[in-house]
Order: structure tokens, then C-alpha cells, then sequence
């Protein structure tokens, strides 16, 4: 992928194609929350909790749990107790959720090469 150096109003409509174009594929429809969650969970060192979701994103533990609800039932993230803290609920990343963010990467990619 080049280097790009976008403006505002290519940025933005970089994330409108993109949008357009998650929907259109209709496979996963994740919300903002969903995706940051996700995004962090792939992108940021590990181990990832739900209390360490909620505190890095500023919500509550019940917001967490109810987008992972929604992001286990589609395998993008699995959850399980720690062991060695059984407070603490463990967020794992998945194959299925790995696909599913180098999918998005080349779909960003390639709108990002169609506005350049």
C-alpha cells in the first residue's frame, strides 16, 4: 500500500465508502463500540478483560459485555473466566475474527487507493 496523506474531506469519505461498503457485503454489521472493541483486542497487547475494555473505552462493564454478547455469538471474540482470577473475564481473539479485520484491511486499502 502507498503512503497516502489525505485530507479531511478524503478521510471522510474514505470512511464513507468503506461504511457503504460493510453494509453492502451484509455479512457482520458491527456498531462503532463493536469495532473499537474489536480493534483493540486484535491491534493491542494482550491479555484483554472486560474491565480493562470498559475502563480503556470509557464505559461501563454491563456496555462491554452486552457487545460481546453480540461478538461471540458472531466469532469475532471468545470470552473466558481467568483462572487465576475468576473477577476477571478474558477476552481472546478468533481465526473468524481474524479474517474478518484482513477483510476490512483490503477493503480500506483498496477504497483508500480509489480516492488517492
Amino acid at each position: 500500500m502507498t503512503n497516502l496523506n489525505i485530507n479531511l474531506g478524503q478521510a471522510l469519505k474514505l470512511w464513507h465508502q468503506v461504511g457503504i461498503a460493510l453494509v453492502q457485503d451484509g455479512e457482520k454489521d458491527l456498531t462503532q463500540r463493536q469495532m473499537a472493541i474489536l480493534l483493540i483486542v486484535y491491534l493491542e497487547t494482550p491479555p484483554h478483560t472486560v474491565r480493562g475494555l470498559a475502563a480503556h473505552l470509557s464505559v461501563t462493564k454491563p456496555v462491554i459485555t452486552r457487545a460481546l454478547d453480540t461478538m461471540g455469538r458472531m466469532k469475532l471474540v471468545t470470552r473466558r473466566r481467568d483462572e487465576s482470577d475468576r473477577r476477571n473475564v478474558i477476552i481472546s481473539r478468533t481465526v473468524e475474527g481474524a479474517l474478518y479485520l484482513e477483510k476490512l484491511a483490503d477493503l480500506i486499502s483498496q477504497k483508500a487507493e480509489m480516492i488517492s
